[in-house]
Order: C-alpha cells, then structure tokens, then sequence
C-alpha cells in the first residue's frame, strides 16, 4: 500500500458554529430526540458566555478549531495526510469520508479523539463511520486510548506550573481534582454496583465499582487510570488527587457521579482554600471547560470560599501531537 493512497482520520464530538444551530446541533447528538426549549436556551447561554454570537466566528468555535490545528500539526510532522470528521456538525464524518475518497485513500488509520473508550464516544463514532463509509476505502480503528505514556505526560506539562504555583501562593498543598465528562448511568450498566457516597471525593486508589453487568463500559475506569498516570508523574500522592465527572446532562435520567460540585464541597468541608481542577477526558478548549470549569465550577468554588485554578487545555501541544503519532504507530 503506497503513502499517496493512505491517510488519517481524527473523529470528534463537533460543535455548533453559531448560536442559532443549536437546536439543529442537539438534535444530532441525541440522535433526533426533541430537547426542551429551556435546554436549548441555556446552552445557548453557555456558548454565548464562552464567546459564540449569531455569526461565525472568523477563526471558528474552539472545539473545531484546536481539532483542525491539531490534525495540521500531526500532517506536519508525520507527513501523511490527516483528515477531521465530527459526528455532530461540520465536518461531518460523512463529508469527510467522501472528501477521502475523491482524493484517492484507500486505506484509514482512524482515531477518535476521546482518549477513553466509551459507547457514547467512541462507539457512536465507528458508528457513524461505518454508516458513512460504504465500501469507501478499508480502515483500521484504534478503539481507546488511555493508557498512552505520552498523553499523560502532556497533561503533567499543563499541570506542573499550576501546581507549584498554587502551593506557593497558599503556603500549602493544593488538591488536584482530575475531571472527565459524565455519561449516563444506564451507559456503564450500573445495575448492580455501588457508586461513592454522596458528596464524598473519590481518592486516587478509589476506583469506583460500577456493577457486574455484561460488557460494562470501560469508560470511567480508564478515565481515572489516565489520572493516575498523570499523578505518578508528579508524584502526587494519594491524599493529593481526587477524581470526578463533569457537565452531567441537564436534561434526562441519571449521569454518573461523584459531581465536580459535591466534590468541591467536600473539600471545603475538610478546609481546603484552594483547588485544582484538570479535565484529562478533554483535548482542547470547548464549552465544558471555558464554560463549566472556569466560569460554572469557578464561581461555585468561590462561595465555598476557595480559589480555583484550571492548567491550560493540551489543545496544539507538541508533546499531545507526539502522543497522536505513537498511538498511531507513525
């Protein structure tokens, strides 16, 4: 197989490019179920906050910029060609596919950009790309991606400086709360486990035990296996590290916990001034962390009297770009 007929394919989540899609966006992530109008006027409120009006944006929405920055970088240094498809909005999947195709790839490394494997991710983006495809051209489809040492590694770059920037300025340990997106419950199979008690943080050994069922998702495990790696390489202790699931749903049944809020209330009980909240389910900047971490989480850490600090998202680091080619096999 030649260079000139293989490519890559970086799949991700999409996002809206201005405020009045956002009906037409959610009716793509949740498959055509109708949401209530408040849902969709307080997502439109977040994304507003975060900077998105009814016109583009010049440079477009940061999800789907940082994701096309991304997929040039690794062009760049691995000299292959790097396509983008996104399963909720432009470029879709779909688009993308037929793009391939009319530039002659017959063969695909396909790689989704959500590190940890879960059939909310990176199930429903094979999903799509099966459906896309028809005999398109041939693919291989790296499934989950965790426990690559490079990965961690970049987001202990982010969090280094943060951590010892907040342990000077208080005089003290600060907690570093690591941070994934939550899925619904019914996603893990939960039937038959125990999850934490409320409000309680979960400590780095405190893996939660989300039920015996049949084919139970990996996803909240790996979550907390990448924040494990990325403690080890600071050397955090287990009475240093917490871990809890952001952005719950705000519309439907039960999303898995602990929450980020319970969390942070938890640990202004035991005394904490201070905490650190690093999102390792997340790539690069979007609406779950410019909005809900550093305004949403933010502003419920100040009325808990504590500060908050959030290290900068991996978005084109070097060092990300580097895990992408390795897990690649590039």
């Amino acid at each position: 197989m030649s260079d000139a007929t293989t490519a890559i394919l970086l799949l991700a989540h999409g996002t809206p490019d201005k405020l009045d899609e956002m009906a037409a966006y959610l009716d793509k992530v949740t498959g055509g179920r109708p949401m209530p109008q408040h849902v969709i006027e307080e997502l439109q409120h977040r994304y507003a906050e975060i900077g998105l009006r009814n016109e583009p944006l010049p440079e477009g929405p940061p999800l789907t910029r940082w994701t096309l920055r991304q997929a040039e970088k690794l062009q760049d240094e691995i000299g292959t060609r790097v396509y983008v498809g996104m399963r909720n909005w432009h470029p879709y999947i779909a688009d993308t596919v037929a793009q391939m195709k009319a530039d002659g790839v017959t063969h695909a490394r396909v790689l989704c950009l959500a590190p940890q494997n879960s059939r909310t991710s990176t199930g429903l983006y094979r999903k799509a790309l099966e459906s896309a495809l028809n005999g398109a051209f041939s693919y291989d489809f790296i499934a989950g991606w965790a426990d690559e040492p490079l990965l961690a590694e970049a987001f202990a770059e982010r969090l280094q400086p943060v951590w010892a920037e907040t342990g000077a300025a208080l005089g003290t340990r600060v907690p570093v709360v690591f941070t994934a997106h939550s899925v619904p419950c019914r996603t893990i199979l939960s039937s038959s486990g125990e999850s934490a008690r409320p409000g309680a943080p979960v400590p780095a050994d405190g893996i939660q035990n989300y039920g015996a069922a049949s084919a139970p998702d990996p996803y909240p495990v790996e979550a907390k296996q990448t924040a494990a790696r990325v403690a080890s390489l600071l050397e955090l202790t287990d009475a240093d590290w917490y871990f809890a699931f952001q952005s719950q749903g705000v519309a439907g049944a039960p999303w898995i916990g602990p929450t980020v809020e319970d969390t942070l209330k938890a640990l202004a009980a035991e005394g904490h001034k201070g905490v650190i909240v690093q999102p390792i389910g997340f790539l690069c900047d979007h609406v779950e962390i410019l909005y809900d971490i550093d305004i949403n989480f933010r502003e419920v850490a100040r009325g808990l009297g504590m500060q908050l600090w959030r290290p900068e998202s991996l978005n084109d680091s070097a060092t990300l770009v580097r895990a992408l080619e390795h897990v690649l096999g590039q």
